[in-house]
């Protein structure tokens, strides 16, 4: 076998392996944060009682994104969770469930009593979307 070959495959087996650590830490943070994943029809159920987030960034905001959410990026999570209230249920919603889960998580520690997150995440929404005038 060539070195190249070897190299090749050494690659792959990280990749794969990296891939496989990133969806069992995501299983693992599901664990924790207890039941929160919503489907799509759920979450439509149960929005209109919630505070939508929309985690994502500025741009991908303005572009789509759910109808009656608010932009709170991640990167600015820490800064601006004092926007929301603790008393109201908490839906959140990005492009990736790791950034999601992620942002749960920092709620929880912060007392948030109840959070739920779009399980597909955005991209798999079938639900009404707005996009912004500004």
């Amino acid at each position: 076998m060539s070195t190249f070959l070897i190299i090749v495959d050494t690659v792959l087996v990280v990749i794969i392996l990296a891939f496989v650590l990133v969806w069992l830490w995501n299983k693992i943070q599901t664990k924790r944060l207890g039941n929160g994943d919503l489907s799509n029809e759920e979450f439509k159920q149960g929005m209109r009682k919630a505070q939508i987030v929309d985690l994502r960034e500025k741009e991908p905001f303005k572009r789509k994104h759910i109808d009656g959410a608010r932009n709170l990026p991640y990167t600015m999570m820490k800064y601006q969770y004092t926007e929301l209230r603790t008393d109201l249920p908490v839906y959140l919603y990005s492009d990736s469930l790791s950034v999601t889960l992620r942002a749960a998580r920092f709620l929880q520690k912060k007392h948030f009593s109840s959070i739920k997150w779009l399980k597909s995440g955005f991209d798999e929404w079938d639900g009404r979307t707005k996009t912004s005038k500004y």
